[in-house]
């Protein structure tokens, strides 16, 4: 390693002297001189002698180790490559040459800067880009125990209760004395499905994203990726792609918005917005961000909906409210989501082609929309089944995606900052077929196309659940956090059973077995208590129909027989609305004497809808080009 640097600062000595020449430079001299005048030579010295000068000469004969025509500060990468980093994609250097045609006509590209390319591929440089200064930039690898998982853990310790989190440190390129046009960058895509979780990867692209957002003023940048894999979409978004012609992709990227997405840390190894914020006044254009949620194929979501909506203006919020619907939800629901001030926008609902007929997930790629809402240019989306408890307004401020960890590396999709764009939803819909979700709905796809996230407070998207390993302690700490007056969660996320369709007198999670692990009455409660402060006609849409009243007494019955040791089975149920008949069954009770079998009661379009609400709303509007 010695032998080596010291060559590396021969060759540093020598362009120093080529840069400097004209004002005059000593000639080099060898510090060996005999003090005698007798010229003869000790054997040793003999030796060391001719060592010394055949060094000398190899490195004057040696262009290819010091300097590369048209180079300046090239600095040579000793030793084999980390495989990790190796590219096998074959360049095509038409299709380079046509990419860079797209760039500005008064675009002169005098100074590029190349990363991750050998040295056969610096030489054909020069033919693509003639006459421009090359700067081969040196990247140190990362270290081999930086994995994905210590980049983005399942875990960290938020309230640094115990330990203080903390990112690995992933080196950075050093910024060129020369003003840069065009980074080029050779990035390694693997051939199996994990190829975006890629630790090389990933560090090529925040270097080079950091490298371009170094320079000053107005400057324009371009970066040229070479990869058969798309680049990171949110951090290299589509709408400043100039041009791609097979695996180049020329970029112009929006320098201040790019110094913005690289502040975070580099994984979710460390929090993004730091645990305990305060609900400061975010001073961003509240003209162009929005709440947004979306319903499809499922109308018992429209008392949870106008609950989230009612407590997001509990909590202090302005900003816009946007739901995306289908055909499937009615004018008389959708009157009440514009009384509760949400913006109702139709959509046509995308099928997962994973998903079978009428599961579960059929549908819900339909969440792919959201990005289609342009007129904003932040997106908080939120299920329709939580509540806003303080104001999440600083999220506004996050990059996309911003969201809770999940499992492993993985982010909830529950909660998220999203920037809307035509063309990411197109990238979307391009993978479709192609890309497989972990969990078969979307939150497992959208975690393959942004496998680079942001950790935020699991506060604000705090899970209604006790886990199995919960002990006591964890558990009597989580009910505190379910009912704090003044509340310490920002958001409460209701798993399992959803309260509105329990009898408000308890956790109806209770009485199911594989369901206790959600049950919280003190949690329940304070859903309720949201409900209650609603104007009574939209507490109408909470009501339960006589099908659900039947499953929760069915529910019921079964838990007394198996004589569930919480004893909710005992509580006389007072709840109000078991008087209320919304359809025309109404004998609920009489229903369970044929609970299970398959009968008329099934028919979806047997319960008729009351009349719609009368609003000032305008006539609900449809997201455009869908």
């Amino acid at each position: 390693m010695e032998a080596r640097r010291s060559i590396e600062d021969a060759c540093k000595r020598r362009l120093q002297k080529i840069k400097v020449k004209e004002v005059g430079v000593k000639p080099l001299q060898f510090p060996f001189q005999e003090k005698s005048t007798n010229c003869k030579f000790h054997p040793l010295k003999l030796v060391l002698f001719v060592i010394v000068i055949g060094t000398f000469f190899l490195i004057l004969s040696s262009n290819s180790v010091c300097q590369n025509k048209n180079t300046s500060d090239s600095r040579w990468i000793w030793g084999a490559s980390d495989p990790r980093y190796v590219s096998d994609v074959d360049i095509n250097w038409e299709e380079v040459s046509q990419v860079l045609e797209q760039l500005p006509e008064k675009k002169v590209v005098e100074n590029i800067s190349l990363l991750n390319f050998d040295e056969d591929e610096i030489i054909e440089w020069r033919q693509v880009v003639p006459g421009a200064n090359q700067t081969v930039l040196h990247l140190d690898y990362a270290e081999k125990n930086i994995t994905w998982e210590t980049l983005y853990p399942e875990w960290i310790d938020e309230e640094q209760e115990n330990d203080v989190p903390s990112c690995p440190s992933l080196p950075k390129l050093e910024v060129p004395r020369n003003r840069i046009d065009l980074i080029a960058v050779k990035l390694p895509c693997r051939n199996e499905g994990n190829w975006s979780r890629d630790v090389a990867r990933l560090h090529l692209q925040l270097a080079a994203g950091g490298l371009a957002s170094s320079a000053n003023g107005k400057h324009l940048v371009h970066l040229l990726f070479i990869t058969k894999c798309f680049p990171i979409p949110n951090l290299y978004r589509c709408n400043e792609l100039v041009a791609r012609k097979g695996n180049a992709w020329l970029y112009k990227p929006d320098l201040s918005v790019l110094r913005e997405k690289l502040q975070p840390p580099v994984g979710s190894c460390e929090l993004a917005l730091p645990f305990g914020t305060t609900e400061e006044v975010h001073s961003g254009n509240k003209r162009r961000e929005a709440y947004a949620t979306i319903l499809h194929s499922a109308h018992v979501y429209v008392c949870g909906a106008i609950a989230a909506a009612q407590s997001i203006r509990m909590a202090g919020s302005t900003r816009d409210l946007v739901i995306l619907v289908d055909d499937s939800i009615g004018e008389y629901h959708r009157s009440g989501l514009e009384a509760a001030g949400w913006q109702v926008r139709t959509i046509q609902r995308i099928r997962n082609p994973k998903a079978e007929k009428d599961a579960y997930n059929e549908w819900n790629y339909s969440k792919f929309r959201l990005w289609q809402l342009t007129d904003y240019d932040k997106i908080i989306f939120i299920d329709a089944d939580l509540l806003i408890l303080r104001n999440i307004d600083i999220l506004f401020r996050m990059p996309q995606i911003s969201a809770t960890g999940n499992n492993g590396t993985l982010f909830n999709s529950g909660v998220m900052v999203i920037e809307p764009s035509n063309c990411t939803f197109q990238l979307l819909m391009d993978h479709i077929n192609e890309i497989e979700s972990y969990n078969g709905g979307d939150q497992g796809y959208l975690n393959e196309i942004f496998t680079w996230w942001h950790r935020i407070p699991k506060h604000m998207n705090f899970l209604k659940n006790f886990w199995i390993g919960d002990d006591e302690v964890v558990k009597a700490k989580k009910t505190h956090l379910f009912g704090a007056e003044p509340p310490i969660l920002y958001v409460l996320h209701y798993l399992g059973y959803k309260p509105w369709l329990c009898f408000r007198d308890y956790d109806c999670n209770w009485n199911v077995d594989i369901l206790q692990e959600f049950a919280s009455d003190v949690a329940h409660h304070k859903w309720w208590k949201v409900h209650d402060a609603m104007p009574e006609q939209l507490q109408d849409f909470c009501l339960l129909r006589s099908k659900q009243k039947a499953q929760l007494e069915w529910d019921r019955r079964e838990a007394e027989k198996g004589k569930y040791v919480d004893g909710h089975w005992k509580i006389k149920i007072k709840d109000r609305r078991l008087k209320r008949c919304t359809d025309s069954l109404c004998n609920w009770k009489g229903m369970l004497k044929h609970w299970g079998e398959k009968n008329w009661t099934d028919d979806p379009f047997f319960h008729p809808s009351p009349p719609t609400l009368k609003t000032n709303k305008t006539k609900t509007a449809s997201v455009s080009g869908i």
